[in-house]
């Protein structure tokens, strides 16, 4: 490495090859560590990325963009002197120097506190504001990665996110997303993190609200269901999974903006990506079905369009995916038992309760827990429920929980309920709209 850095110093002939050999060699991390301790190794990269020569620039970008990818806090602090020189360069280059100096920047700013202090003062988020408007999709995916970046550090939402949203990054983002595969995916993917990262934040829901992501988001939903059954892209699920999570997470805020989403067709396209994605992305439908109990959560109008639309069967369907589908799909069942005697009535006449038997013989608490929460709703809203529930056995499905200590206090209610149809309730519904993963 020593060598090789002579070599670059001194400016031999064979500089660019040298230059080559030494970001082959900064791929390995022991390497990394040695470089950043020589003398004046910095020093000499910078050198050469900010000379006229562009065919070494482009070499000494390549090598401090091995750097950048060291996860060792001390490669990147070492590196503090090109963050500025990175800055500058990301406006009047070419596309693929820009896109290195764009990766070089967001695998820096993850490893180092001190690079995201630096490069805030130097302006990081007006550059990036300037290039949003980029025509060209690798600088934008590259542009969306340092932003995701920078948005999932810590001190993002004190230090980052109120400077973002002061710029215009927030509507271009949104216009970039809700463009979809039109701008491409990989820079649509990038940029909805973003804005999931932001709306995780709960500080800026309401400049995003203002801009209206909502009903952006939703309409993006809908166009990316109906793509599914014709020639979906590889790597939509990746565009799906933020884009339903920002949506979750917006309609978990108190904000009154179920009211503005009042389609049916957002039900529809859900249930399409749920069958799209069951069998190869499983982790899509756990996203679908946080929307669907936020969307359900308060709204009588999504309940009553699941129930019309004839979308129950394929909702119950869900129950045996996974530990976290079965408490989803039971919540969302929760969320509509509580509307009332009519809702209980219809639930009552699909195949539910022949479902809800085996989930109550099912080793898992929490799901269990969730089932007597919906059967509860329903005995209490439509006593024929418990009566079929006798004559299928339920009874003693529910005696086998009398000796769990988390689950005997309801089981031994709805035993009473059973017994006493229209008996008193012995605990109280619990279930809310809930925050997507953050």
């Amino acid at each position: 490495v020593l060598e090789l850095l002579r070599a670059v110093q001194r400016g031999s002939e064979d500089r660019k090859r040298s230059l080559g050999r030494l970001r082959w060699a900064l791929q390995n991390k022991e390497t990394q560590q040695k470089f950043v301790r020589l003398d004046g190794s910095i020093r000499t990269l910078i050198g050469i990325f900010t000379s006229s020569l562009a065919d070494m620039q482009m070499e000494a970008a390549r090598c401090l963009h091995e750097l950048s990818h060291s996860s060792d806090p001390a490669v990147a602090e070492a590196c503090l002197p090109v963050t500025s020189y990175l800055l500058t360069y990301l406006s009047g280059h070419s596309v693929e120097f820009m896109e290195l100096c764009l990766y070089t920047l967001g695998n820096l700013v993850i490893e180092s506190e001190a690079v995201r202090k630096q490069l805030l003062p130097q302006g990081i988020i007006p550059v990036l504001a300037s290039c949003i408007q980029s025509p060209h999709e690798a600088v934008l995916e590259g542009l969306g990665y340092v932003l995701s970046q920078l948005l999932q550090a810590k001190e993002a939402p004190t230090e980052i996110i109120p400077l973002v949203l002061d710029s215009v990054l927030p509507q271009h983002m949104l216009r970039l997303v809700c463009s979809g595969l039109k701008a491409g995916i990989g820079a649509a993917v990038e940029f909805a993190w973003c804005l999931h990262y932001i709306v995780c934040s709960h500080t800026a829901n309401a400049a995003l609200l203002s801009l209206g992501a909502l009903p952006a988001l939703t309409s993006l939903l809908l166009d990316l269901a109906s793509e599914i059954p014709q020639d979906a892209p590889e790597g939509l699920e990746l565009l799906v999974c933020p884009v339903l999570r920002c949506l979750s997470n917006l309609l978990a805020e108190e904000t009154g903006c179920k009211v503005q989403i009042q389609d049916e067709r957002l039900l529809i396209a859900l249930f399409l990506i749920l069958q799209c994605f069951l069998q190869q992305h499983p982790f899509i439908v756990q996203e679908c079905l946080w929307l669907l109990n936020n969307l359900t959560a308060d709204e009588p109008f999504f309940c009553s369009a699941l129930l019309s639309l004839d979308l129950l069967p394929a909702l119950l369907q869900l129950l045996p995916c996974s530990q976290m589908a079965s408490v989803l799909v039971l919540t969302v069942l929760c969320n509509i038992a509580e509307k009332g005697p009519a809702y209980c009535q219809q639930l009552h006449r699909q195949p539910a309760l022949p479902l809800l038997l085996p989930t109550l013989a099912l080793p898992d608490p929490e799901v269990v827990g969730q089932c007597l929460e919906l059967l509860h709703l329903l005995f209490l809203h439509w006593p024929e429920a418990a009566a079929d529930f006798v004559t299928q056995g339920g009874h003693q499905a529910l005696e086998q929980h009398q000796s769990t200590p988390e689950l005997q206090e309801r089981a031994r209610a709805l035993l009473d309920m059973v017994g006493q149809p229209l008996g008193a309730s012995a605990f109280s519904p619990c279930h809310t709209t809930l925050s997507a993963f953050s």
